[in-house]
């Protein structure tokens, strides 16, 4: 039996885990990294925080899996995204990593807009407005404000290629990453060329690796340096991965045309498969072969939403007691006694794409405990994700249900609160790590062991429970949601000002 090493990279943390080929984890061990956050809306990590946090939990996880180092056939990493980086020559970072939260690059992401290049009907259909956390952007913010750095730079590319070229010591992009966020489309010649030219940026085309490896390829087999530092076999297969979010839908089993991945943790992220492309405002685009060949991803996004309840743990100061808030926050009717949260406290990626935008809490009074707060910020979130699935619908494209992965899934409360204000059933595999499940599918099947990926889910990846929504509380929640509605044009002026200023 064949047994697989995987990495989810995240925000706060790495988390290696070992599996075998019926998708079982025998063994799982994270380690944090530090991110820190400054004003504008940055926030920045340390690349070789990543590489250690990976040595030590690869192995650890193989320590508690109880397997043999040498009978790991192949490790698949799955990172965040859009997570930018600048190195050397010799692979060094020449500054802290961009990270995906950080949204500084908005004057650059609008002249990216200006260009009107064709390769923008990834933004709302070539309307706009493009993302801040987007590649481009982030790379021209370089240029723009230190450009003895993008000069100096050798390569810039993402978490997911700096692990890449650490463990192969190759320069290769993951399809899967370019076509979500470097405005690469496999079906119009692949690299956005006019586009970086008409922006003054022609280097970049040179600094990105020019080697794309579709998620499930082979990249390359461990080198010396790399199999050394991690205790294993140099003939260990490297297969391509990508970000998270997308890997975790192979994980989650959405793969079929309809079927609609949430994944969930510091944000949210939805993801629905289509056979065909679905570009309109209020979504992000569809991207061709992301993840399956032959099949489009159409995505939306919240940039808080996990994150938003870490931010109220800060606040009580260690007390959060999430087994309380839990139970008091479910005896609450819908609505938490007149509050509603704006769940965009660090911006809003769809359907807005704003920057600017920032959360609120409208409604407190003296008689609001924690468990209101707690409660209204998950439905606030449940709201921003309905407003995404809306915005799909217009355009074309209508999930029947929705897969959930990550940190969401460990709260039933949340679970049900999602059904009820969606509208549809919310269904949980046996296993929520969907971005380490991905992960291994894919390892499997580049090591040879499954035809396809769709093989690889149909034998590791395992059904769970199903939730569905309650028509009494669909009924309250459409009222609710309208008032959730009017937040965004309200408050859009007030908060871009304070931004600003």
């Amino acid at each position: 039996m064949g047994y697989f090493l995987t990495a989810d990279g995240g925000t706060e943390s790495l988390r290696a885990r070992v599996y075998d080929l019926t998708g079982s984890c025998l063994g799982s061990v994270a380690v944090p990294y530090e991110t820190r956050f400054s004003a504008g809306a940055r926030a920045e990590q340390d690349p070789e925080d990543w590489w250690k946090a990976f040595v030590q939990a690869s192995k650890g996880a193989i320590a508690q899996a109880r397997v043999s180092p040498s009978d790991i056939e192949a490790i698949t990493l799955a990172t965040t995204s859009c997570t930018v980086v600048a190195l050397d020559e010799n692979g060094k970072a020449l500054r802290p990593a961009i990270i995906w939260m950080d949204v500084r690059a908005n004057r650059e992401a609008d002249a990216v807009l200006a260009t009107g290049d064709p390769a923008l009907i990834l933004n709302g259909g070539g309307r706009g407005p493009v993302s801040a956390e987007w590649m481009i952007p982030k790379a021209l913010w370089i240029a723009r404000n230190e450009p003895k750095i993008f000069e100096k730079a050798h390569t810039i590319c993402e978490y997911q290629d700096f692990m890449t070229l650490r463990l192969t010591g190759e320069r290769a992009a993951s399809l899967n990453n370019v076509t979500l966020r470097w405005h690469y489309q496999v079906e119009h010649g692949g690299w956005a060329k006019s586009l970086v030219e008409s922006l003054g940026l022609s280097a970049l085309l040179e600094k990105w690796p020019q080697r794309v490896v579709p998620p499930g390829g082979v990249i390359a087999t461990l080198s010396h340096k790399a199999a050394q530092e991690l205790g294993l076999s140099p003939s260990v297969k490297v297969v391509q991965g990508g970000a998270d979010a997308l890997i975790g839908m192979i994980g989650l089993g959405v793969a079929k045309p309809g079927q609609l991945a949430l994944i969930t943790g510091s944000s949210h992220l939805q993801f629905g498969v289509t056979e065909q492309a679905v570009h309109a405002p209020g979504i992000w685009g569809t991207y061709r072969d992301c993840v399956y060949p032959g099949r489009y991803i159409v995505e939306g996004g919240q940039t808080s939403t996990g994150s938003i309840i870490a931010w109220l743990g800060r606040l009580m100061n260690g007390t959060m007691d999430l087994a309380e808030l839990n139970r008091k926050a479910a005896e609450l009717e819908p609505g938490c006694d007149g509050l509603i949260v704006q769940d965009h406290f660090q911006g809003n990626r769809t359907p807005y794409t704003d920057p600017l935008s920032r959360g609120a809490i409208v409604g407190l009074t003296l008689a609001h405990e924690p468990h209101h707060i707690f409660r209204a910020i998950m439905e606030g979130i449940g709201f921003g994700t309905r407003a995404i699935l809306d915005a799909m619908a217009t355009a074309g494209y209508r999930g029947t249900e929705i897969t959930v992965g990550g940190g969401a899934g460990a709260s039933d409360l949340w679970l049900q609160i999602h059904a009820d204000t969606a509208g549809l059933p919310v269904c949980v595999p046996a296993s929520r790590d969907a971005p380490s499940v991905g992960a291994a599918v894919l390892a499997a099947h580049g090591a040879g062991h499954f035809r396809s990926i769709d093989d690889g889910i149909a034998a590791m990846v395992r059904p769970g429970k199903r939730i569905e929504p309650r028509t009494r509380e669909m009924a309250l929640y459409n009222d609710i949601y309208q008032r959730y509605l009017a937040l965004y044009p309200a408050l859009k002026s007030v908060a871009n000002a304070g931004v600003q200023a």
